[in-house]
């Protein structure tokens, strides 16, 4: 044992069973995401859904979470000072992940790869999150709102660009399948680590170790959370595959689904007639231009939105 680790112990001795639990929930909540956005992907249910409404507020709440435990952990794995060794074979794994990630997404869907997903963030934030190991909690909780305000406040197009728009103070957003940009996510991380250092400073920590005995029922759902990394990274695939051989079966009606969604949104803004006459342009004219099926397949590219826009500029003009 190094002397670094006799001076600066980590601060669990043993797991914590309710922290390996809140990450399998997360988990479980992810695969209740991922599920519902593959059945979108596959036009199953009404495009967007995912992205809009109470399932991006629950998307955002999952990633959060995750991020939110990663802080946690930094603080029980290192204490007030940093485990070399744990920490950059963790990092490798999680950074080896995120690549797989990058290069599956991008040979599926290339328009919108994931290039800063919420492993890549992890992986960043496992390396800034020790900076801030020594501090009061309170220091941290404060720089953890400060973080998670400062989206709201700042956005330039000087940080459109994709090799910067991870940091996320972006004007505008960027097309990816998962997205998880640094301000504000990684508020949540310094929340955690603000978290954790208030538990310690106050013996939490020990005392959350004496409930293992009676979380013993829940065993299965700590060793999800234990193995989270290799869960995260099957899990997708399994779902994507299920949904896709259901679809080689019974595949959706995409014009079903253009229409009710076409209408659906329409009809918020406009009168039935309008939206009758709207909707039938669009579908016309983006089968004309052979932009429905990219359109409905999910995944086009900045040019083809471009030119999807168009329609229903176009199409709106002479609805009227």
């Amino acid at each position: 044992m190094r002397v670094s680790q006799i001076d600066n112990p980590p601060v669990s001795r043993g797991r914590i069973d309710i922290i390996d639990i809140a990450r399998a929930v997360a988990l479980f909540a992810m695969v209740i995401y991922h599920f519902t956005w593959d059945l979108e992907f596959f036009n199953y249910v009404e495009r967007g859904l995912t992205g809009h409404g109470g399932w991006r507020i629950f998307a955002r709440a999952i990633a959060s979470s995750f991020l939110f435990l990663v802080g946690v952990s930094l603080v029980l794995a290192n204490g007030r000072g940093i485990r070399w060794q744990p920490v950059g074979k963790r990092l490798l794994q999680v950074v080896a992940g995120a690549l797989a990630i990058t290069v599956a997404t991008y040979f599926a869907t290339p328009n919108s790869f994931v290039y800063f997903g919420i492993l890549h963030h992890i992986a960043v934030a496992s390396v800034l999150g020790l900076l801030f190991l020594r501090l009061p909690w309170f220091v941290t909780a404060a720089l953890a709102i400060a973080v998670v305000a400062l989206r709201s406040f700042v956005a330039t197009p000087l940080l459109d660009p994709k090799w910067l728009n991870w940091i996320g103070l972006f004007q505008t957003p960027p097309l990816s399948n998962d997205f998880v940009p640094m301000f504000p996510f990684f508020g949540a991380v310094l929340a955690g680590i603000a978290a954790a250092r208030l538990a310690v400073d106050h013996g939490w920590v020990a005392r959350m170790r004496t409930w293992n005995p009676g979380l013993a029922p829940f065993s299965p759902l700590a060793a999800i959370g234990r193995h989270s990394l290799l869960f995260y990274l099957l899990h997708q695939p399994i779902l994507f595959g299920l949904v896709f051989v259901f679809a080689q079966i019974a595949p959706a009606d995409r014009t079903a689904v253009f229409r009710a969604d076409c209408q659906r949104s329409c009809i918020a803004e406009r009168d039935a007639a309008f939206c009758e006459r709207y909707c039938g342009c669009a579908e016309r004219e983006l089968q004309r231009r052979d932009l429905f099926d990219v359109l409905m397949g999910g995944d086009p590219s900045e040019t083809q939105m471009t030119a999807i826009r168009d329609v229903t500029r176009e199409c709106s003009f002479r609805s009227e």
